[in-house]
């Protein structure tokens, strides 16, 4: 049975991206069968993994809003060795079309991805930074939610938004749905407010929190524009260790939980 983890947070610019992209492919470069599910109308995890170099003809709007099944619409990449089920703009449009259903519209991904969760050891998707129809599938589709969560100021400001949408998914359409982790990024130990976030977050989520901490790290950022994870890029960076450090406690974790 595959396991589903969302990558959430409604703020922008916090590593979503980049952790759903690294992680996943970390996953798979370890033996992990592995889909990666771009759920951002931006298809920024699409184009920065080089899905957009294959081609394809279906996206995860498709899956969504028509018959078109998971299979169908699925990219499988050589490097890393791994599925990706592509994003395109037409994402941006899926809200205002499942606001038209009387039913069932927050369970739509769910419905989609169950067909192929048992052919995955772990399905990761790539959440948008809003609270909306979109995030909401998401959640309701997935078995747990990873919170990226940047070292700066007002870092925990909207992450109470979060939890309530969260705590609202679990009550009325996912029950069993958990929080995987809380994972600390863009961390530099050179600033006091890095170290200060830091313990703040650890001091409210307590076990929750990774022990890993992602640096602030060029390599990390130069890596989408070569359309490559980091792995591939650079795997001597801080950022490659760190994001294999996470994938290192991500099994640990799920394999002590069976």
């Amino acid at each position: 049975m595959g396991k589903i983890i969302a990558i959430a947070n409604q703020k922008g610019g916090v590593g979503k991206t980049t952790t759903a992209m690294n992680l996943a492919a970390g996953l798979a470069f370890v033996g992990k069968k592995v889909l990666l599910v771009d759920f951002d109308p931006q298809g920024n995890a699409t184009h920065g993994i080089g899905a957009n170099k294959v081609g394809f003809t279906k996206s995860v709007y498709d899956v969504l809003m028509t018959d078109t099944t998971v299979k169908q619409a699925t990219v499988t990449l050589q490097m890393p060795p791994m599925d990706v089920l592509p994003s395109t703009i037409d994402l941006s449009g899926a809200d205002v079309a499942m606001s038209q259903y009387e039913n069932g519209r927050e369970q739509l991904l769910k419905n989609k991805l169950s067909a192929v969760k048992n052919d995955y050891d772990y399905i990761i998707i790539d959440c948008p930074p809003a609270l909306g129809l979109l995030n909401t599938n998401a959640l309701t589709a997935s078995d747990s939610v990873m919170i990226p969560v940047q070292c700066e100021y007002f870092a925990l400001e909207g992450l109470t938004q979060l939890l309530s949408t969260i705590r609202l998914v679990q009550k009325l359409w996912n029950p069993q749905l958990s929080i995987e982790g809380v994972l600390l990024t863009m961390f530099d130990a050179r600033t006091k407010l890095s170290v200060e976030v830091q313990q703040e977050v650890r001091k409210y989520f307590k076990e929750k929190v990774y022990k890993c901490f992602i640096p602030r790290n060029v390599k990390l950022s130069e890596a989408p524009s070569r359309e490559q994870t980091i792995f591939e890029y650079d795997t001597r960076s801080e950022g490659s260790k760190a994001y294999a450090q996470l994938v290192r406690e991500v099994i640990t974790q799920n394999e002590r939980r069976k």
